[in-house]
């Protein structure tokens, strides 16, 4: 069984990556893999061997939760911790200005002394409330032999704070006795949890941009549904009831304007118009512009809006089994993936903060043995800044944040994606094969096919929306393509001029575009192929990269990566595009992030006094470009949302 679960608590990639090892390292589960972004975990388990129960017990225990009762809202309960945080972010921004109020000596409390208990006593009440959740949860990572970037602002804030307090009390008889400067460091304390805070505000609300498109999916579904007593209409015999007490059977009335509800069959239509029909705007689902007429015994999806006069219907498909609902379904599952970069990406998560431990103890040590106890201050600050200015965040944001934006920006588009290593492998696809009938052409309808040999071939199979266009734009930008068709020779030949594709094949069998897929890999060609039907899955199988054509058999759907869902094949250098644009960002973003600690943890550490150059980044500046670099990795993503347009 698989299922998407989500999780609470994930602050960065160490969080999401020490989920995933808990739950993956369980008996009963088969496959896991937990989305920082989308704070959900995709797992695949055996329930005769393990439960949900016994994953959320195991999850709990490291400090997280997984959400598995049907009445609580994963929405809700992120909308609530929202809330939270820009309280908490608020009443820590007025505690920092209060510290800094005193410790500037912008207000006059009095001596050196009552100052810094002042300043003591709001630096402790900003732990205790505004940054409890951090310690709490360094504390459950420890107790498990685990860390995370809670870890780093706990240990950094905690040392700062005990080494003020203690100068506090003790400065002058220990330090300044020994003709040693002494300062305290409460405003840092409190600036790291500022910043901090302030920092997750800005990424929650970035990253509930990226994910406006599931919202814009969901926000298809009705919530609630005309139920009616008759398949016809008779009496007044028709009561509001909402959408989750649909059940199989039932009968639902739908009106102008009104979304159908659920999946069924009409058992009933009218319209001023048409009398016995009533036309259904199906565009988010096929891509058609056109309303499509429905009558008695026509099947009608949910989401869809009917445009005029009114119908009745009987529930066919209802909850997680609609058409729309699986669609969400696999875009969800789509972004909660990973491409193969992330998993090396949360390998080095789980030894990062470690690792930033390690240069902070050795930041400490270096300073004393280069000035002795002298430099213990400059020691202690210059370790405290290495603690907060590493980010893992940045690193653990930097592929779900584009891939999230990349695959739903694709759904909009009705390109459904199936997963990530998909989206990532189309990106290098240089050879297309396509099919040719209900992929690139449409037969006509209207044609008595006994008698369509003898017809002109224009008047038989006409080119689906814009598939000149479409090849054009593929083999202008590297990608050769090359059709297959089980016709004669010459309707081959024709069509494929009619394409503008050079390379073509006809009388094939399902045989026949299997081994020239086979073929084409064996050259070395990253090959994606295009079909519709049964005898397309072999080749589809096989392909690196499989496209099914929506209104094509539920097999080939099954078999593909990519399901375009409607008619017009311009989706298919769009899929490219997105691909190699979302891969782009993806690396950009990694790119930055390492460039960032690179950058940025040598001069927390103070390396540039060795040259001669008066310069450091301080703990408080440390936190606020640690927030800075978390929040810019999720907005370059958003910026794909933008730049992403039909050209390769």
């Amino acid at each position: 069984m698989k299922k998407t679960i989500p999780v609470v608590g994930m602050a960065c990639s160490a969080c999401s990556a020490h989920v995933e090892q808990k739950l993956s390292s369980l008996v009963g589960v088969e496959s896991c893999s937990v989305n920082l972004l989308g704070r959900s975990a995709l797992i695949e388990y055996n329930p005769d061997v393990i439960t949900l129960q016994k994953m959320k017990e195991e999850v709990n225990s490291i400090g997280f939760d997984l959400v598995i009762e049907e009445n609580r809202s994963i929405e809700e309960i992120a909308r609530r911790e929202y809330v939270l945080l820009k309280r908490k972010t608020i009443l820590s921004w007025m505690f920092a200005l209060l510290v800094m109020a005193v410790s500037m000596k912008w207000v006059v409390v009095g001596d050196r002394f009552v100052a810094n208990q002042i300043c003591l006593i709001i630096a402790l009440a900003n732990i205790v409330y505004c940054g409890r959740n951090f310690y709490v949860s360094a504390w459950k990572q420890i107790w498990h032999g685990a860390a995370n970037m809670d870890t780093l602002v706990t240990l950094s804030t905690l040392i700062s704070f005990l080494f003020s307090s203690f100068n506090t009390f003790f400065g002058e008889s220990v330090w300044a006795v020994r003709g040693m400067e002494w300062h305290t460091y409460f405003d840092a304390s409190v600036m790291i949890i500022t910043f901090v805070l302030t920092g997750r505000v800005l990424e929650e609300k970035a990253k509930g941009s990226t994910a406006s498109s599931i919202r814009q999916l969901m926000g298809l579904a009705p919530k609630t549904a005309k139920l009616c007593g008759a398949a016809v209409p008779a009496d007044d015999d028709v009561r509001e009831v909402p959408i989750s007490t649909i059940q199989y059977g039932d009968v639902l009335e739908v009106r102008a304007g009104d979304k159908i509800p659920v999946d069924g069959d009409v058992t009933w239509a009218e319209s001023f118009m048409t009398g016995d029909a009533t036309y259904v705007d199906e565009s988010m689902i096929s891509g058609e512009p056109t309303p499509a007429e429905k009558k008695k015994g026509s099947k009608v999806l949910a989401g869809t809006i009917v445009s005029q006069g009114r119908l009745r219907m009987r529930a066919r498909q209802v909850g997680e089994n609609t058409a729309l609902a699986q669609i969400i379904k696999m875009v969800q599952e789509a972004q909660g993936s990973k491409a193969p970069v992330q998993r090396i990406v949360d390998k080095a998560a789980l030894v990062f903060v470690p690792v930033v431990a390690g240069i902070s103890i050795f930041t400490f040590f270096a300073w004393l043995v280069i000035g002795g106890t002298m430099y213990l201050p400059q020691a202690i600050i210059s370790a405290i800044a290495v603690l907060v200015i590493a980010c893992p965040c940045a690193m653990g944001l930097a592929t779900p944040t584009a891939l999230m934006v990349g695959i739903g920006k694709a759904a909009e588009k009705l390109i459904l994606i199936k997963d990530a290593a998909a989206l990532e492998s189309m990106r290098k696809v240089n050879a297309l094969v396509t099919d040719k009938t209900g992929t690139l052409t449409i037969p006509n309808l209207t044609v008595d096919f006994t008698k369509a040999e003898d017809l002109p071939l224009e008047e038989r199979e006409t080119l689906k929306p814009h598939a000149y266009e479409a090849m054009k734009m593929l083999q202008e930008n590297g990608v050769e393509v090359y059709m297959t068709s089980g016709d004669k020779e010459e309707a081959a030949q024709y069509w494929a001029e009619k394409a503008g594709i050079e390379h073509w094949q006809s009388k094939v069998l399902p045989q026949d575009k299997e081994n020239l897929v086979r073929k084409l890999k064996s050259e070395g060609k990253v090959v994606a192929m295009v079909g519709d039907g049964i005898n397309d899955t072999q080749a589809l199988a096989l392909a690196d990269v499989s496209i099914a054509i929506g209104k094509g058999t539920d097999v080939a759907m099954d078999v593909a990566q990519v399901t375009l869902m409607g008619n017009d094949l311009m989706a298919i250098p769009e899929a490219v595009n997105i691909s190699r644009r979302t891969v782009m960002m993806i690396w950009q973003n990694l790119f930055w992030a390492f460039v960032y600690n690179i950058i940025c943890i040598p001069l927390a550490a103070g390396v540039l006094y060795l040259f001669g150059v008066d310069f450091q980044i301080t703990p408080m500046w440390a936190s606020a470009l640690m927030a800075l670099s978390s929040v810019s990795v999720v907005m370059n993503s958003l910026r794909l949302r933008i730049s992403l347009s039909p050209r390769l």
